[in-house]
């Protein structure tokens, strides 16, 4: 049954506007060396010429349930992953903030423009243009989108780690004020025995210094006695020069 162009390009709108709702474009990953994803900033020494086209090729590839026939007509979404599949396309521009992520392709065959707005793997908005200057402008707009809608999610990523820091920060004083309590009642422990062994010595001593005092008279009285009883012996006796 054949449907006017209107109904049909309706019914194809609501269509990609329920994909992207179910969960959008999942990226699928190719034998040992995956694609990175579209929305998430892949390493460095992965980086492929056309990084965000493999990962959306891929994607157009899993999603992608029958091609579209002669005549259908496609919202700028579809069309940009048809020809992401397709290989049509070069990518001349990615930027990336957070999860957001802008890109700018490039359809040499027609002189065509396409630009994309994406959040993680979910294609956000595409517009199609064959105007240089006004496809380079749209993307520096969504470019700048991005890192506005970036600014939450970044200083949520701050928040975390500033909180995980003081966390972090919190374990390490309370771990070093168990460690310093535990030697301050070292520490009150030792000095209570050191006062006990002190005023133990200082009675030993007073009591030592006490008996020898009463050694010291004892003594006397004995050398007083051991005199007396010499003179008495030697009494009469001639006096030793």
């Amino acid at each position: 049954m054949k449907y006017p162009l209107l109904v049909r390009r309706a019914m194809l709108l609501a269509t990609s506007c329920a994909l992207l709702q179910q969960g959008g474009f999942v990226l699928a990953a190719q034998g040992d060396e995956a694609a990175p994803m579209v929305g998430t900033r892949p390493a460095i020494n992965t980086l492929t010429p056309q990084p965000v086209a493999d990962a959306l090729r891929n994607a157009a590839s899993a999603t992608s349930a029958a091609p579209a026939t002669a005549g259908d007509a496609q919202g700028n979404v579809a069309e940009l992953m048809q020809m992401i599949h397709d290989a049509k396309l070069s990518e001349l521009r990615t930027t990336y903030n957070g999860s957001y992520g802008a890109s700018l392709f490039f359809y040499p065959r027609e002189m065509t423009y396409y630009v994309a707005l994406f959040q993680n793997k979910h294609f956000w908005r595409v517009i199609k243009s064959e105007d240089a200057a006004r496809a380079e402008a749209i993307y520096a707009g969504f470019a700048q989108q991005t890192a506005q809608l970036a600014d939450v999610e970044i200083r949520r990523t701050q928040l975390q780690a500033q909180k995980a820091y003081i966390e972090d920060v919190i374990a390490m004083s309370e771990d070093r004020a168990k460690r310093l309590q535990a030697d301050l009642d070292v520490a009150r422990t030792q000095q209570a025995k050191v006062n006990d062994y002190q005023r133990q010595t200082q009675g030993e001593a007073a009591a030592l210094h006490a008996d020898k005092e009463r050694a010291q008279a004892q003594l006397r009285q004995v050398q007083g006695e051991v005199m007396q009883l010499q003179r008495q012996t030697e009494m009469g006796l001639p006096i030793q020069k």
